[in-house]
């Protein structure tokens, strides 16, 4: 089965109507023959569906943690369609498989827009693959929903970035890391540009609070052999490790980490692409006592979580866990949603205007659009891993956070050269190539 006709077996049933039905009545009208015509194509335009772009990795390395966030997607459109659908149709999502692969992801996003003619596309997780497929959406001039949190240094009017920027993640998790767990920190990562940028950002807040970095540390995405990093850790003593590892390569990292003797009592470790999917398929033995930045945890206790989980739970099933950009997903499709309803239009060029400054009530608490930079104003959680793979909330920022995509640790063309050095030292793209280990165990400043 295609990615495309899965997505079309889990809609609800589509509203047919036949043109001999609308030219019998057409017949069957004598006076005022133009007045049914108009009405009967109107009835027939009212049940067409809106097409939508579902884009995100089902296969490699980032399924376990597209997967879920895909399924999500669907199941706000799901959920809008049984209430009436948008402006009385159908959403019809296309599902497409990205495969981990960020050429990919362009290809299709721009097959999604000019062949399939979506009204939107939600999708992507890395920073490399948002930042290779933001070209394609700004030359089409369509939009992105991009619902996971990342390093920032970016502003697009063809990107809606329903997930944190770093003053709503990286930066309050660094502040109550130093306050908590201790001023020595190990950083690693998967080798692409958002743990590269994120660990700059922290770098210099570490600095400017008087803290020390002892060390840093990179593997490429998919990567599996963590031993020279967990040996550079041992070796640093580091009092508390910051994880930016994306993917499958989470499930290696943790069980060399609890391999080498290295506990959450002794060196704990707080990651911020980490979440409830994440550490059931790591298995939540191995993460118990560990730390998570994020803007949602399934443990938030509001009426709409308690919502949001029981209807995903009755469509995925009971051992389906949710996540923070699963949420953030969840309700950018329904932000969509209501600007489509109050633009009465489908067409980006239409209801672009009315996304901005949309709010509602999200299972983590009230989210608004900031008109100004297009990204959402988020509350900021920390939790601690449990046993049973959930998160019990130690700190909470109280209320949403205004985003701030651009940090005021360095000026826009210092982080703009930044991110140059990062993508020309890459051979034009933003993922390091190489399965090297780039380990620096004197606390150096991190190469691009």
């Amino acid at each position: 089965m295609t990615g495309e006709s899965h997505a079309r077996k889990v809609l609800a049933p589509r509203h047919r109507y036949y043109v001999g039905a609308v030219l019998a009545a057409l017949v069957g009208i004598v006076v005022a023959l133009t007045l049914p015509a108009v009405l009967g194509l109107e009835g027939l335009r009212a049940k067409t569906p809106i097409r939508v772009g579902v884009l995100h990795s089902l296969s490699g390395t980032m399924a376990v943690s597209e997967r879920p966030v895909a399924e999500a997607t669907l199941f706000a459109i799901s959920e809008i369609n049984r209430a009436g659908g948008v402006l009385g149709r159908p959403i019809e999502p296309i599902l497409v498989d990205g495969a981990s692969d960020w050429d990919a992801f362009a290809r299709e996003a721009e097959r999604l827009i000019s062949h399939k003619k979506v009204s939107a596309i939600f999708g992507c997780w890395t920073s490399a693959c948002r930042k290779t497929v933001k070209p394609v959406f700004e030359r089409l001039d369509h939009v992105l929903f991009y619902p996971v949190q990342y390093e920032g240094l970016e502003q697009s009017p063809n990107i809606v970035y329903t997930g944190a920027a770093p003053n709503q993640q990286i930066i309050p998790a660094t502040k109550w890391a130093l306050d908590n767990l201790g001023r020595r920190i190990f950083l690693v990562g998967s080798d692409y540009v958002f743990p590269r940028t994120a660990h700059a950002i922290i770098r210099a807040q570490v600095g400017a609070l008087n803290g020390e970095i002892a060390g840093e540390a990179y593997r490429p995405l998919g990567a599996t052999d963590f031993g020279p990093v967990i040996e550079a850790i041992k070796a640093a003593k580091p009092d508390v490790i910051f994880n930016t590892i994306n993917g499958d390569s989470n499930l290696a990292f943790y069980k060399a980490l609890r391999a080498a003797g290295v506990t959450p009592e002794a060196i704990p470790v707080m990651s911020f692409s980490l979440a409830e999917t994440e550490v059931r398929a790591i298995g939540p033995a191995l993460v118990e006592g560990d730390y998570a930045a994020r803007n949602y945890f399934r443990t938030v206790d509001t009426p709409e979580n308690a919502a949001f989980k029981a209807g995903f739970r009755a469509r995925y099933g009971a051992g389906q866990a949710t996540t923070a950009p699963m949420e953030a997903a969840y309700f950018g499709v329904h932000l969509w949603a209501q600007a489509v309803t109050e633009a009465r239009s489908e067409a980006w060029h239409d209801y672009r205007a009315r996304l901005l400054g949309q709010s509602l009530k999200a299972p983590s608490g009230i989210i608004y659009l900031d008109p100004i930079t297009r990204h959402t104003w988020r509350p900021v959680l920390i939790g601690r891993a449990r046993a049973d793979g959930d998160f019990d909330i130690v700190w909470s920022s109280g209320r949403p956070v205004r985003p701030i995509p651009f940090p005021g640790l360095r000026s826009r063309p210092e982080w703009g050269a930044f991110l140059d050095s990062l993508r020309d030292g890459w051979g034009g793209r933003w993922a390091a190539p190489g399965p090297d280990v780039a380990a620096l165990r004197d606390g150096g400043e991190a190469r691009p």
